[in-house]
């Protein structure tokens, strides 16, 4: 499929509030893209992707996982929330033809991030906290950071779901803790 036939059946399993989300991440993900000298088009691909599995909530999310053999982390399956990554990476190689390895990973880890992050998995993890319909405190500040250092964006973006998902007390992915401990060992090994 190419993004023109992804978009067209996007629209159709979506509703128009998260398309037009996805269409932000899609434009935000093509310039981080070219900010950084990665391929434009498979961060395009990726980013219309990231949220295809948005719409199984609930009793669905349990249905497709046993349906198609999906595996979810045992906090995956206490926050469905979260499964929309795991999901949606399935969905994107069984219903929309992906087979790129990473376009898939990207999609499966743009909720929680993970340790050792590609570029491309970086630049959709921040294109979704950054597109131009987020609105919270300290967002600006982020699309700013995003285009300078990406490491740093990734790990001020890490830091603010970290404080946002103990402020509403729900369980907080290990995952992205380990991200987080990862960019920042990373960063200070450089020294920065």
């Amino acid at each position: 499929m190419d993004i023109e036939q992804i978009k067209e059946k996007l629209k159709k399993i979506v509703s128009p509030k998260r398309f037009k989300h996805t269409i932000g991440v899609f434009e935000t993900a093509e310039k981080l893209a070219k900010t950084y000298g990665a391929d434009v088009q498979r961060a395009q691909m990726a980013a219309l992707l990231h949220d295809c599995a948005k719409g199984v909530k609930g009793e669905k999310v349990f249905e497709y996982v046993f349906e198609h053999d999906v595996f979810l982390d045992d906090i995956e399956k206490k926050e469905t929330a979260l499964s929309h990554g795991a999901i949606g990476a399935h969905m994107a190689r069984a219903e929309f033809g992906i087979n790129d390895d990473e376009i898939i990973s990207a999609i499966r880890y743009h909720t929680t991030g993970k340790p050792d992050m590609t570029k491309l998995e970086k630049i959709i993890y921040i294109a979704d906290f950054i597109e131009p319909e987020r609105s919270y405190p300290g967002v600006d500040e982020l699309r700013k950071l995003a285009f300078e250092d990406i490491d740093a964006a990734l790990l001020l973006a890490f830091d603010n779901t970290i404080r946002y998902v103990l402020s509403i007390r729900k369980i907080l992915h290990t995952r992205t803790i380990e991200a987080r401990n990862f960019i920042l060992e990373q960063m200070e090994h450089m020294g920065c």
